[in-house]
């Protein structure tokens, strides 16, 4: 697969890049009514943009999304993955429709539901490809430890990601927690999505260079 990049992405409503971080809360609104949804900027986005099996992570996902659902936010799942959390996701859909959905498993869901989410989480050792189409849209991970994630650090205004360091329902909740307390304030948000796209923009220029 091609790097993805919203700057030239003619499958999303409005490219965008660092310096136009802004346009992306027109993919958001695009993506919420296509949806079904309300459409309301201020209401964050969450993704599953890796679909779901044991070894993604399914157990602890489980268990967070218990919580996941007690929070004002909405959830879109990339429609891949085992049968049993197939019919998992298809319940919680069917229970929660206004604001969990399930989109289809092809490149130009995952472009869209990139480029309309806020946050993208990631419940096993993350995938670096999908690592980085996060970064690329500036969709914010809450992940596990990786390479290519720095956990925010709100006094240096430095990190593009909210990182928990091991496979603990408690640890990984409480940094969901902190990137929605952070997604509260848009300046500081705003200072976040330009980290993770700027991150992967000077990686492909190494990697030109190379």
């Amino acid at each position: 697969m091609a790097i993805l990049s919203p700057a030239y992405d003619n499958k999303i409503t409005r490219k965008y890049s660092a310096r136009t971080i802004e346009h992306k809360m027109e993919n958001k609104t695009a993506l919420q009514e296509e949806l079904g949804w309300v459409a309301e900027p201020k209401q964050p986005v969450i993704c599953i943009s890796t679909g779901m099996t044991d070894i993604l992570g399914g157990p602890l996902m489980e268990t967070v999304m218990e919580g996941m659902l007690e929070l004002p936010v909405s959830i879109v799942i990339r429609g891949r993955g085992s049968k049993k959390y197939g019919e998992f996701f298809l319940e919680l859909a069917k229970k929660h429709s206004h604001r969990v959905a399930i989109v289809p498993d092809d490149e130009e869901h995952l472009r869209t539901m990139l480029a309309g989410s806020d946050i993208a989480m990631f419940f096993s050792e993350p995938d670096p490809t999908d690592i980085e189409n996060a970064l690329r849209y500036g969709t914010i991970p809450v992940s596990l430890p990786d390479e290519l994630l720095a956990n925010y650090n709100p006094v240096q205004e430095s990190g593009n990601a909210f990182v928990y360091e091991h496979a603990n329902t408690w640890l990984c909740f409480g940094s969901l927690v902190r990137a929605l307390e952070t997604f509260k304030f848009p300046y500081d948000w705003r200072t976040i999505q330009k980290n993770a796209i700027e991150s992967m923009d000077r990686k492909t220029a190494t990697n030109e260079k190379e």
